[in-house]
């Protein structure tokens, strides 16, 4: 593993790479044959950076990584959504990084953001019935809580229409 590795708000001045890492993310998706994330607008990353809730993994002070949080789904997660949690969306990591299980960092992160803000989960979504993705969010540390047949999605982006979802959670202790 990786020894110097940090998580940090991202900034304005990172939306070009955040959209740089999304679009490789998507093109990854559509190689795997999964189900690709639509154009993620920049005026979507530039909201979640004003409202901190856009994250970036640093090694070596390089960009490895990127998430959002939430603390609210109501759409996914239906009347699961009145828990106290933080939702974790959009993980896109760099080509150059992957296979290096950065999803376990973002893990360990979220658990203590979660405690420090008084939170009892950590939640996750995936669209599509990807087994091989099932599996490695097991691995990491996710229970896998089952599909879910989304059916209020207006709100939502494009992918999440008319769309399976598997859904993963981890209680804090």
């Amino acid at each position: 593993m990786f020894k110097n590795i940090e998580i940090h708000n991202s900034q304005a001045k990172d939306i070009d790479t955040i959209a740089k890492l999304y679009n490789e993310a998507t093109d990854y998706q559509i190689k795997k044959s999964a189900v690709p994330w639509p154009v993620i607008e920049r005026q979507l990353i530039e909201r979640e950076i004003t409202e901190k809730r856009q994250w970036k993994i640093l090694i070596n002070n390089k960009v490895a990584c990127v998430f959002s949080i939430s603390y609210s789904d109501p759409q996914i997660w239906l009347e699961l959504n009145e828990d106290p949690a933080i939702y974790i969306h959009r993980i896109s990591t760099s080509p150059e990084f992957r296979g290096h299980y950065l999803v376990k960092e973002i893990i360990k992160w979220s658990i203590n953001f979660a405690k420090a803000n008084n939170k009892k989960y950590i939640r996750m979504d995936t669209v599509g019935e990807n087994l091989a993705l099932i599996n490695y969010y097991k691995k990491c540390g996710f229970d896998f809580l089952g599909l879910s047949k989304l059916k209020d999605t207006l709100d939502l982006p494009s992918h999440y229409h008319n769309s399976t979802v598997c859904l993963f959670q981890i209680k804090i202790k």
